[in-house]
């Protein structure tokens, strides 16, 4: 069952210049599903539409043209009751550096019309869950960067919502952090049995934490699919031989070109070939006929950063 359906979901923002007004489409139609019990990636450089889409489907944006459904309302006529089973967690947060983590986390249940009983005893078992465990009377100011966006994450599910928006939600942690909240994003469905959406600019938590992702740009989606699927779309395997000097990138350019289009970055020659390891022993005896000794010669397979080139040109952490 579908938890978040949009189509042709679009928004356009008006500008003024002097005297002349203008339209800057910033989504032009977008269409996607989201499944019960799914963890959805939403992937796009900045400027893409992202962010637009993502303040749309949490109704904190109107579209323009085109519908959504999220959690099984809809985002235009139906907000409160969308507001009210969703839960949302920003990139900037949301808590008070002065009063304290427990309170905060009671105050958004009252918010929601929770019974304060019920808030804190929900509140006490996502600490518990999250680990912060010993933070309920601290300050969110003293807690670090992982605690306090672990605290942000139990503000969004206090009340329990079917779906969790998480925008950027490891950005500016240390790759410890970051580790550590990939496990408690991956606990949401599989303790919790939430549905997760969520943004990111680190290609590898998207890898690791995403059943399926879909990448926005210029304001379309253009790409759906497993990270697995994604990646077998890109053609082949990356074969880069660094050479010694520049005399000898000419000939081994020659040789790496029989493989496929090449391409040079100063000393290093870069292909791609379906089957790399199956090609390297008669690279190496070509290269060596050629008079040519690699300084390396490296194999990569298929990145989730090499599909984003692919489809927008450049690379996502270029785009963030």
């Amino acid at each position: 069952m579908s938890v978040i359906t949009a189509r042709q979901l679009a928004r356009t923002f008006s500008t003024k210049r002097g005297r002349e007004r203008s339209e800057v489409i910033a989504v032009a139609g977008v269409d996607l599903d989201v499944d019960e019990g799914e963890i959805v990636g939403f992937l796009g450089p900045n400027g893409a539409g992202k962010t637009t889409t993502l303040r749309m489907l949490t109704t904190l944006l109107k579209p323009t043209s085109g519908s959504a459904q999220v959690a099984g309302f809809d985002v235009a006529t139906q907000a409160s009751e969308v507001r009210r089973n969703i839960g949302y967690v920003s990139q900037s947060g949301s808590t008070s550096g002065d009063a304290r983590a427990g309170e905060e986390v009671v105050d958004h249940g009252l918010l929601y019309g929770i019974p304060r009983a019920q808030a804190e005893r929900r509140g006490r078992e996502l600490f518990e869950q999250l680990e912060l465990d010993g933070m309920w009377e601290r300050a969110p100011k003293t807690l670090s960067g992982g605690q306090r966006r672990r605290l942000d994450i139990a503000m969004g599910l206090v009340h329990d919502p079917t779906l969790v928006f998480l925008d950027e939600p490891t950005t500016g942690l240390d790759p410890q952090a970051r580790a550590n909240l990939w496990m408690h994003i991956s606990d949401l469905r599989q303790r919790l049995g939430s549905t997760v959406f969520l943004t990111t600019h680190y290609l590898d938590e998207a890898d690791a934490l995403c059943d399926r992702i879909l990448v926005i740009d210029h304001g379309s989606i253009v790409a759906s699919g497993t990270p697995e699927a994604l990646k077998r779309e890109v053609s082949g395997d990356l074969i880069e031989l660094t050479v010694g000097s520049a005399d000898d990138v000419a000939a081994a350019r020659r040789v790496l070109s029989a493989l496929g289009d090449t391409t040079i970055d100063q000393l290093v020659i870069s292909v791609r070939t379906p089957t790399a390891g199956r090609e390297l022993p008669g690279l190496i005896r070509a290269l060596d006929a050629e008079g040519v000794v690699p300084e390396a010669v490296e194999v990569r397979r298929p990145t989730l950063d090499d599909v984003f080139l692919n489809l927008t040109g450049r690379s996502l952490r270029e785009g963030a």
